[in-house]
């Protein structure tokens, strides 16, 4: 019965396990993940109103004297 040569295990395992990391390393670099959705804006955007955009001063007709 042939003896079995055990020589080469030693060289071939340390070359397979770098390769077989690099490969992985590889395969994750092109994956796409998942992108999680954007945050609103925290900002109270106030109401549209024209009249808080400017200041405007309401003046009172002058009483009618009679």
């Amino acid at each position: 019965m042939p003896q079995l040569d055990t020589s080469t295990w030693f060289i071939i395992i340390t070359t397979t396990l770098p390769t077989l990391y690099l490969i992985t390393q590889l395969k994750l670099l092109n994956m796409h993940y998942y992108q999680p959705p954007q945050q609103k804006n925290s900002h109270k955007q106030a109401p549209n109103n024209h009249w808080q955009l400017k200041w405007t001063k309401i003046y009172l007709p002058h009483s009618q004297l009679q």
